[in-house]
Formats: structure tokens, sequence, C-alpha cells
């Protein structure tokens, strides 16, 4: 049985992955004072650390467990995103944060559909996710059928709104299919960690993997016909480093 994190454990989780997310966006916006939204904004903590880098950054705020918010001076909308559409005009944000979120909707191309709307011309999203595909959690799917984090669901009783209910895992490439599905340009793939544990496991399958991906890649380009020069860049990205080793994935692409 895996062990349950305490609230310190979840709450340094979460510090690593909002730095990697302003460190993206530091990287990737050049701007003095974007105007942002961030969706599932939980407490505030990844709007307090973007606001240390951009003291004039505007924020905007929604969530459906608005009673965690803790910043008083940023409006905070309650929101099911699964039901309902962001309620913000188009082209309404320089930059848009979704951090830990989408693995808990039921449709995340429709979230990605609304960041795209409204994000202004030439904006930026950066989402993070957990990342199903290390060698971690590629183990742990071989041995039981449930990638890392994600596991068995109640039926019919559980709280559809639990922060710790994880109820889509989603590939990399399916991320990123999606993005472009919605014109999201220039997509970039970091992470907020890499793994001991997936190192190791990554130097102990070595030849199984290498041995596999080649396969794998040969008949997908010479019997099915599933690549091309617009999705292989990204099928390919399932072999870096990044993905076989990060603990989530940060993904950020300009509209």
């Amino acid at each position: 049985m895996l062990r349950q994190k305490t609230r310190i454990e979840k709450t340094m989780c979460n510090d690593a992955i909002y730095c990697s997310v302003e460190r993206v966006v530091k990287e990737r916006l050049k701007q003095e004072a974007p105007r942002c939204l961030d969706i599932g904004a939980g407490s505030g903590d990844l709007l307090r650390l973007l606001r240390e880098t951009w003291p004039g950054l505007e924020a905007e705020a929604c969530d459906y467990h608005i009673e965690r918010f803790a910043l008083k001076d940023v409006n905070i909308l309650q929101l099911d995103l699964n039901t309902h559409p962001l309620p913000y005009p188009d082209e309404s944000f320089d930059l848009v944060t979704c951090s830990e979120v989408l693995e808990h909707v039921e449709n995340y191309r429709a979230v990605l559909r609304e960041i795209h709307r409204v994000l202004k011309p030439g904006g930026l999203m950066v989402v993070t996710t957990p990342n199903v595909l290390n060698m971690k959690s590629r183990l742990r799917y071989l041995v039981c059928g449930f990638a890392n984090l994600f596991g068995p669901l109640p039926v019919k009783n559980q709280d559809r709104f639990a922060t710790s209910g994880h109820v889509t895992p989603i590939p990399y490439f399916y991320l990123a299919h999606a993005m472009l599905d919605c014109d999201f340009r220039e997509l970039q793939l970091d992470t907020d960690k890499l793994q001991r544990s997936s190192r190791v496991l990554s130097i102990l399958f070595a030849p199984l993997v290498w041995l596999g991906w080649n396969q794998f890649m040969r008949l997908e380009r010479t019997r099915y016909h599933t690549l091309g020069k617009e999705n292989e860049p990204y099928v390919a990205q399932h072999n870096s480093q990044i993905i076989r080793l990060g603990r989530t994935i940060v993904v950020s692409a300009f509209k």
C-alpha cells in the first residue's frame, strides 16, 4: 500500500511545482506587469510567488474550494470546470496558469479551449500535471494497471471535488495534442524535478526500453503510418529524460 502524504509533504511538493511554473514564466513571458488568471488557485501560493517576481501583477483566480484562498486583495470566483466555462471575456489575460488541476477534471480538452479563448494573442499558458510516464509510474502500471498517483476511485459516492481525487491521467503526447488542436504554439516541456527512483529504474531497464522504443517507432513509422512531421517530435519526447525521470510535467505554450 502506498503511504499517504502528510500535509507538510504535499506543501513541499506544491512549492517545487510552483517554483517551476514561476521559472518558466520568467523565462518565456517578457512582460513587466502581466494580467494573470490562476485556475485552481488553492490557497493562492502560486499567485503569491508570481507577485514577488512581478510586483505589478494584476491577478484573478478561480477554484471550486474558494474557502481555502488566502489572498484578500485578489478576486476569486467559485467554478466547477466540469460544467461551466471560464467566466471571463475573450482575450482578457496575458498569462494563465493551471497547476495540478487538469487531472481532476473530466474533460481537460474543454478546459484548454477555454484557456485559449481568454488568453490575449501572444499570451502564455503554463499547466502542470503528474507525469504518468516516468519509470516509476510505468513500473507501477506494469504491476497493477494503475499509473503513479492514480488508483481505484469510489463509485457513485466519491467527492468529485476532493483535492486528492485524480480522475484523468494525461500522458504528455495527448496533452500536447490537445494544445495543438486548440491552436497553441511553441510548446515547451519542463519538469519540477528528476526522480531518483525513476533514474535507478531507467538504468536497470535501459536495454528493454531501448529495444522496445526502437521497435515501437519502427512499427509506427513503417507499418501503421501514424508518425508524421507534425506529431513525431511530440511522440519522440516520450523517450526524453524529462518524461522518463520527471515527477511532474510543466508544459507551456503561447496563443
